[in-house]
């Protein structure tokens, strides 16, 4: 049995950035991750970190209320306001002080941290390392971390969220080095545990998030919050959908069809490349499906080869390797074959500004969490000021949670052994399992049915089938077998563990896209194109229960900026 008075699961960048909030008040506390914190998905993050500096030549104006009212408007209008108040308003002191623990930010000639345009965006406001902005803040944040003495367990795969009495008192997880079953104790446990972007095949989210902290709070009765909103970047690499940075348009980059046309004219002439990533994506999409595709084929094209050499390798050079290794070409010389593919979960564990969920002791951060500050669109750059604004935000509310907590150790322990036991039986029953259903076929066949029907365009007839097909998922996971009854790196039990966790989070996902009859943000229903603010105007919750997703809903926050039509 391990003990700390505060744990935090996932070592991204909320949940560093939560431990650094907590452990700056004297707060015992601990990280657990699956990976070592620098090879968390955060560091995939190229295209930067928003911000009202004020600092590019084209700034104007910009201050917190217009980043505010960019993120309200981009979200669609489900962003909730209070949260993105504080999101915007808090962004230039988080980002001086991420310069002042050593992020080697890109300058501009006279020293000031250089920013660039991101899609939506009145001005340009997007803090930036080259292309390689998440990378950087991820091991700025982490030698942070490491200066102030963090416990981190590295290579454990926490499973389940203990519970007594309403209470979230620790945590069980898989130590996949020394092939135990261990129990955590703990006086309050913070999920950042990223998104759910593996429920996809076409996706640029590592191979690590599949919701697992998402489906470990939904299975004790928290209700994920907006799980129909899944955003699709436009521009993932052809073949392997590695992310290709926004920040390729934000230096000026074209997209381009089969006729050589920049076909956004026709679908935001005022933005072109730089509209929100929803309609940026459903352009591509329409024309692919429209026959316009390159040579026929479901890509278009993005093109960097006007801004020349010397722009690429300063401010793109990593997009520039990604291409050349991954593709077998040099942008320098070649347009970019790119097509849209998942890249973010807007849902998540429903949680206030503080992170607090509806069970005593238990917190959520980054895109495990639904504050809402995306809404049913996230604007680029904003991810990563999420998790570092709300990452200190609820470290400092969960360290205060803590220091006001009385607690019964003896209960605690007692309640998380008892967990353990109880997680070693389970395993035991699925090694022992006569069935044979193939845990990986099924794995494709949950990706296979988000890729064709809870996509980009979306239609009653589709996510019915999807639906249909994941209950019939659900109901054939009872005769999984677990094959490897080893248990050092025993990858075979995390797969099967994982699927369980896919097919719960798939199936809210179609089931509460099915529900929202109106096209919001990057939900858009082919057979009810309109957004309805009338009846659609609420936050989707999804609870879960034996019968599958129970979908309720609650309001969103509107106290300054009132819906209006989008226009770009």
């Amino acid at each position: 049995m391990r003990s700390h008075a505060l744990i935090i699961v996932g070592g991204g960048l909320a949940g560093l950035r939560a431990a650094i909030g907590a452990a700056d008040r004297g707060v015992d506390c601990a990280v657990v991750s699956l990976v070592h914190p620098v090879r968390s998905h955060s560091g995939a993050a190229q295209g930067g970190i928003n911000a009202s500096l004020g600092n590019h030549p084209d700034a104007g104006d910009d201050d917190p209320q217009s980043h505010a009212f960019d993120t309200v408007k981009g979200s669609d209008y489900l962003g909730d306001q209070d949260a993105i108040r504080i999101l915007c308003e808090e962004a230039p002191a988080r980002i001086y002080e991420l310069e002042h623990w050593g992020t080697p930010f890109s300058r501009f000639s006279d020293g000031r941290i250089a920013q660039r345009p991101l899609g939506g965006a009145t001005y340009p406001r997007a803090c930036y390392a080259a292309d390689k902005t998440g990378h950087y803040l991820l091991h700025t944040v982490y030698e942070r971390a490491v200066s102030l003495g963090l416990r981190i367990y590295d290579e454990y795969s926490v499973q389940e969220i203990v519970v007594d009495e309403g209470r979230c008192v620790g945590l069980v997880a898989y130590d996949l080095k020394g092939g135990t079953i261990e129990g955590f104790a703990a006086e309050a446990v913070i999920l950042a545990t990223g998104g759910s972007g593996r429920l996809y095949g076409r996706s640029t989210s590592a191979l690590i998030n599949i919701g697992a902290g998402v489906a470990m709070a939904y299975r004790v009765g928290v209700p994920v919050k907006d799980p129909e909103f899944v955003q699709f970047h436009p521009t993932t690499l052809y073949g392997t959908n590695i992310l290709i940075s926004e920040g390729c348009r934000g230096e000026g980059g074209y997209l381009l069809n089969s006729e050589q046309e920049r076909f956004m004219e026709r679908y935001a002439p005022q933005f072109m490349e730089l509209a929100p990533r929803d309609l940026v994506a459903r352009s591509i999409q329409q024309e692919i499906n429209e026959g316009r595709g390159i040579d026929g084929q479901p890509y278009v094209h993005l093109d960097l080869r006007h801004l020349g050499m010397s722009v690429i390798q300063d401010r793109l050079p990593g997009i520039r390797d990604l291409c050349i290794h991954f593709a077998g070409i040099d942008p320098v010389e070649q347009p970019i074959p790119i097509q849209p593919g998942q890249h973010y979960s807007m849902g998540g564990i429903d949680v206030t500004c503080e992170g607090a969920t509806c069970i005593e002791g238990l917190f959520a951060v980054g895109e495990a969490a639904c504050l809402s500050v995306h809404g049913a669109n996230r604007l680029g750059g904003n991810s990563l000021l999420e998790t570092i604004v709300f990452g200190a935000r609820v470290g400092e509310s969960a360290a205060a949670f803590v220091g006001k907590t009385k607690s019964d150790g003896n209960r605690i322990e007692s309640a998380v052994d008892n967990a353990v036991r109880a997680f070693e039986a389970k395993l035991k029953a699925l090694i022992e399992n006569p069935a044979t259903e193939n845990p990986y076929a099924m794995r494709s066949q949950v990706t296979e049915i988000m890729d064709s029907h809870v996509q980009v365009f979306r239609t009653r007839e589709g996510l019915e089938e999807a639906v249909a097909r994941l209950r019939e998922l659900r109901a054939r996971y009872a005769g999984v077998r677990l094959r490897n009854g080893g248990r050092v790196f025993n990858l075979d039990m995390l797969r099967v563990l994982e699927l369980d966790v896919m097919i719960d989070l798939a199936l809210a996902s179609a089931v509460a896209a099915l529900a929202r009859e109106e096209s919001r943000g990057a939900h858009f229903r082919a057979d009810f194109k309109a957004r309805d603010d009338a009846n659609w105007l609420k936050h989707t919750l999804a609870y879960r229960t034996e019968e599958g997703p129970r979908i309720a809903y609650k309001p969103v926050v509107v106290d300054q900026f009132q819906p209006q039509e989008r226009k770009y």
